[in-house]
């Protein structure tokens, strides 16, 4: 992680950074990040002896977003990770680490006395999680840094903290400060324009790949409402196709297990045209079938599916009958489905794994791809491309700060989901899609 010398918003946000609570927000790759660390350094290398600690959504994203780029920083002799101790030594101080994933977490810093904190992505984390460790800041001099990326305009964080910021400097450079009915706040609005380091290319890939609801946020910057239709962009005259061209890679199936509820399947390949695309479609409704499957008739039924799917393009036989027959590279199945699994397993289906089922990084990946003009359904995906645009935001959700799809007409939906956003590590660079660092 290579620091370019601050300029503007960057360096007075360091500088301001004063208050007993400091927030940045604000949009993905505007070098929030690197300015909050610049000042969670500052403290650490200045402050008096007291305990330490940092925080982010789990160990691992917090070591991914904050620790590898602060060893890349400082070197491994003046940060150095005992991962087995949940400590971080940094400038000679120890600093404890701790993920803070669910309401459980609080249960961790509970007893603490804390001199510093800094945490990665606060809006993802729990606010009782929040709450304590303010109580745990007792030590004369105190301090939190903190990051968050926009989320809906009723978000705790944005309502009962940023909104009430005693200074303020916002999305366009102006400096504001505030009496009355305030927290001891000092806020920090970005922009993706504040980075004027940033590649211009890259720049623009990442505008490109942000529709919708992500795009004000993560590109503008903004708490926006989730609302209204969650594939906004979906338009079947341009998603919807009836040929398909040839399949270079067979990249991955997204299964949605359901007894009863439908059981949907969905096959992601990668096109000559290095598109993807939903090329076969498998669904078991119970209801309207009157009948339920076992474990084993899904694993059986899902097999005998593979088995049948067209490899467009290509031809076998002296009749010049089209190929069929799909083995693809994974398997990525609801997390729920604990005992399907193990029947997969145990019928030797190659490549099964558990689905990440990120509900909001899923949904940003399929919308990221959609906007791109980077996905194709096969008009046979009849399920899939009936709840597309059924598959709606929860109003009630987002009324209390949350953002939650309804749960309706997203059986096929999901399928999509695991499949496209947990195989994106095998596409990505095939599609040549950037990717969205959220603590970025």
């Amino acid at each position: 992680m290579s620091i370019k010398p601050l300029v503007g918003k960057q360096a007075l946000s360091v500088q301001l950074a004063t208050a007993r609570m400091n927030i940045w927000e604000g949009t993905v790759r505007s070098s929030k990040t690197v300015c909050s660390l610049l000042a969670w350094l500052q403290f650490v290398r200045q402050a008096p002896p007291g305990n330490l600690l940092m925080v982010g959504k789990t160990e691992r994203t917090l070591r991914r977003n904050i620790i590898d780029p602060l060893v890349e920083m400082l070197g491994s002799s003046r940060c150095k990770l005992n991962a087995g101790e949940g400590t971080l030594h940094l400038l000679g101080r120890r600093v404890y680490i701790a993920g803070a994933n669910d309401e459980r977490a609080q249960e961790k810093i509970r007893g603490m006395t804390l001199l510093g904190a800094y945490v990665d992505e606060l809006s993802v984390l729990p606010e009782s999680f929040w709450e304590m460790l303010r109580t745990r800041m007792s030590q004369a001099g105190a301090r939190i840094y903190a990051t968050t990326n926009p989320e809906g305009p009723f978000h705790w964080c944005k309502v009962k903290w940023l909104d009430r910021a005693r200074l303020w400097v916002d999305r366009d450079d102006k400096l504001h400060r505030f009496d009355g009915d305030t927290v001891p706040l000092h806020r920090f609005s970005f922009k993706l324009t504040d980075n004027p380091h940033l590649d211009p290319e890259y720049r623009d890939d990442l505008i490109a790949s942000s529709v919708g609801l992500w795009y004000r946020r993560l590109i503008l910057g903004e708490w926006a409402l989730a609302e209204g239709a969650v594939y906004d962009s979906f338009d079947p005259d341009r998603h919807v196709v009836d040929r398909l061209p040839e399949i270079t890679r067979w990249v991955s199936c997204g299964i949605d297990y359901g007894t009863t509820n439908p059981f949907a399947a969905v096959l992601l390949g990668i096109g000559a045209d290095r598109r993807m695309y939903v090329t076969s479609e498998y669904r078991w409704d119970s209801k309207k079938e009157r009948a339920k499957k076992t474990d084993a008739q899904y694993s059986a039924a899902l097999r005998d599916w593979l088995k049948r799917v067209p490899r467009p393009g290509e031809i076998t036989g002296a009749d010049h009958a089209q190929a069929r027959g799909v083995r693809p590279e994974k398997t990525y199945v609801d997390p729920s489905a604990a005992s399907f699994m193990t029947q997969l397993w145990a019928d030797r289906h190659p490549g099964v794994a558990t689905a990440d089922n990120d509900v909001l990084d899923g949904i940003r990946t399929v919308s990221s791809v959609m906007g791109q003009d980077r996905l194709r359904i096969h008009r046979s995906a009849t399920g899939l491309i009936t709840e597309l645009p059924a598959y709606a935001w929860d109003d009630d959700a987002a009324a209390k700060g949350e953002d939650k799809p309804v749960k309706a007409f997203d059986h096929s939906a999901d399928a999509l989901r695991y499949g496209l956003h947990s195989s994106a590590w095998l596409w990505r660079s095939t599609l040549k899609l950037p990717i969205l660092e959220l603590a970025a």
